[in-house]
């Protein structure tokens, strides 16, 4: 598939920040925003495999 002229979706990382306060390992996860649709930091409910628990994750830049 062919990338168009302008096109606004770029891959993104977002990583747990409930392991990062407790010293834990992050995870991480990539996935694809619309930077026109969503210009701020995205904020997913994922699960930690870590924690054992579903966490809130954040946009690494």
């Amino acid at each position: 598939m062919a990338k168009k002229k302008g096109d606004a979706r770029t891959m993104i990382t977002i990583e747990c920040t409930e392991a990062r306060k407790e010293g834990g390992t992050p995870s991480r996860y990539t996935t694809f925003k619309n930077k026109r649709n969503t210009p701020d930091r995205l904020e997913l409910k994922k699960y930690n495999p870590f924690l054992r628990r579903h966490t809130i994750h954040k946009e690494t830049r």
